[in-house]
């Protein structure tokens, strides 16, 4: 129970600097997801790398096919968002940590994905998310259903996406930044769709130096 607390208070002290209230109920799935979140024990989402761009021997981006597959989705919309994703974040958390029909824990995957949209401008963040959790291999074919009506399973198609990766907080601010980034490394705009990107995050959202990824989802 002490441990309990205290991972607690240490996630609702980060929710409050998001301006995010996390509530007590959420005491059990964060012990439970923080004592199994081990990166060795962490399914990753499968891809297979098509190609990728370096300079000076680091990468500065792949090109990635992932296959069709199983997703558990929260739409969030909050007036910021790092409000949406700490909140959708928290309800996949319950998902995974027994609030399912199986009423097991299901097994953390990453990353843990969040599909956003923007406006004319690329800066222009729209207040709608998705906020995706992959389902791990074993649970593909029947995945539990959720006890919370807001989550969906989903199967999205296959794609390819052009991924670069960067670390530290995933806010309006650093989204827009690392959209121009990775589209002054593509060589053109109509490689990729316009409108929808991805950020894939590797740690929860309580980490301090969170590692990332900003996917452009590669034209049909």
């Amino acid at each position: 129970m002490a441990e309990e607390r205290r991972l607690l208070g240490f996630w609702q002290r980060v929710g409050r600097g998001h301006r995010v209230d996390v509530p007590p109920d959420m005491a059990q799935p964060i012990q439970q997801l923080t004592r199994n979140n081990h990166s060795q024990e962490r399914e990753s989402v499968p891809f297979t790398v098509m190609s990728r761009k370096e300079k000076l021997g680091k990468v500065l981006y792949e090109k990635r096919h992932y296959g069709k597959g199983k997703w558990a989705c929260v739409k969030a919309k909050e007036p910021q968002y790092e409000q949406s994703v700490c909140l959708g974040f928290m309800k996949l958390m319950r998902y995974i940590c027994e609030q399912n029909s199986a009423g097991l824990y299901l097994g953390m995957t990453v990353p843990v994905v969040t599909v956003i949209h923007t406006g004319e401008s690329t800066s222009d963040i729209t207040n709608l998310v998705t906020v995706a959790y992959y389902l791990p291999g074993e649970l593909q074919d029947q995945p539990p259903e959720p006890c919370d009506p807001d989550i969906v399973i989903e199967e999205w198609p296959p794609a390819v996406v052009y991924a670069r990766g960067f670390r530290g907080v995933t806010d309006e601010d650093s989204i827009a930044r690392e959209i121009n980034l990775l589209a002054e490394l593509l060589e053109s705009p109509d490689l990729y769709l316009q409108d929808t990107f991805v950020v894939a995050v590797y740690t929860n959202p309580a980490a301090a130096n969170r590692q990332n990824e900003m996917w452009f989802l590669e034209r049909p």
